[in-house]
């Protein structure tokens, strides 16, 4: 755990975020601030000495979710990765999240961030960016990765978004498909998303979720009487959605991602069917996340 020394500060209208850089490239609170009173609209980091898991926010960058087993072939190069969260058999969410981030560029209300990977146990170098722009109406994030290695490296890319929730909490956004899961939160089977896994229009904390979802329509709209606004999360790449609702309830997480819960460990040619990309060497792909902020 680290401190944050580099934390960044951002302001627009009644709007603050605060980055940390250094705990990978993570947003650490976004916070709407009127009529004397300062709210969360994702849930605040209030570690002194955080983990990248007590933060608001952070990239997934150059895969998202989980590989089955740390293992996956491209290419006839098998890839071996370790596992990198704690209570957790599967490497998840790729490098960036877990690594420290440098501030390229910082405005009131502006940022960039960069993160450089060397290879290791993922075999090809790459570097991602963060481009932070806020406004009175929202926040914008662009995540943005590009292979620097001389040979094709797949790629996908997310965003990790808490959002604070009780029980008047609800999601309204459209899916088409839900993935079932193992003990190991790995899909074993696709059902249509109906019932349980109806996204529509429903409440959203405590619901026993951590699944993925395809044929998303890009957009979720989340709402509660208690909050001073309503948000609403699009992102144009993104065909696949995460949605983690612990029973436990206090926090959702609702992740735009462009590729599907353990693609990689599928057969190259379903890849582009789950949303993975192939990046030729200097090739890049990027996911925009759009947070619109609503005053009640």
């Amino acid at each position: 755990m680290a401190a944050d020394t580099d934390l960044l500060r951002l302001r627009a209208g009644s709007l603050e975020l605060q980055l940390s850089p250094s705990i990978g490239g993570a947003i650490r609170d976004l916070h709407w601030n009127a009529e004397g009173a300062r709210r969360p609209l994702l849930r605040p980091c209030n570690s002194p000495q955080p983990s990248v898991l007590d933060m608001a926010s952070f990239p997934l960058v150059p895969f998202v979710n989980r590989i089955r087993d740390g293992r996956f072939t491209f290419r006839g190069r098998e890839v071996v990765l370790r596992p990198n969260m704690a209570g957790d058999v599967s490497p998840l969410h790729g490098q960036g999240w877990l690594g420290a981030w440098t501030v390229e560029a910082h405005s009131d209300r502006q940022a960039e961030l960069r993160f450089v990977h060397e290879p290791g146990e993922w075999p090809w170098r790459y570097e991602a960016l963060q481009l932070f722009a806020l406004d009175q109406g929202g926040l914008s994030v662009r995540l943005l990765c590009r292979n620097l290695d001389d040979r094709p490296m797949p790629c996908g890319l997310g965003q990790h978004p808490y959002f604070p929730c009780g029980p008047h909490t609800r999601l309204d956004t459209e899916v088409e498909v839900a993935w079932e899961i193992d003990e190991h939160v790995l899909p074993i089977g696709e059902v249509p998303a109906e019932g349980r896994f109806d996204l529509r229009d429903r409440a959203v904390c405590g619901q026993e979720l951590d699944h993925g979802f395809g044929g998303w329509g890009g957009s979720a709209r989340m709402s509660d009487p208690a909050w001073p606004a309503t948000l609403t999360l699009s992102s144009p790449q993104a065909r696949f959605f995460q949605l983690y609702s612990p029973p436990s309830g206090g926090i959702c997480v609702a992740e735009p991602v462009t590729h599907a819960n353990a693609a990689l460990n599928e057969p190259e040619e379903r890849w582009a069917e789950l949303g993975l990309e192939v990046l030729e060497p200097g090739g890049e792909m990027a996911l925009d996340m759009r947070l619109e902020v609503k005053p009640v």
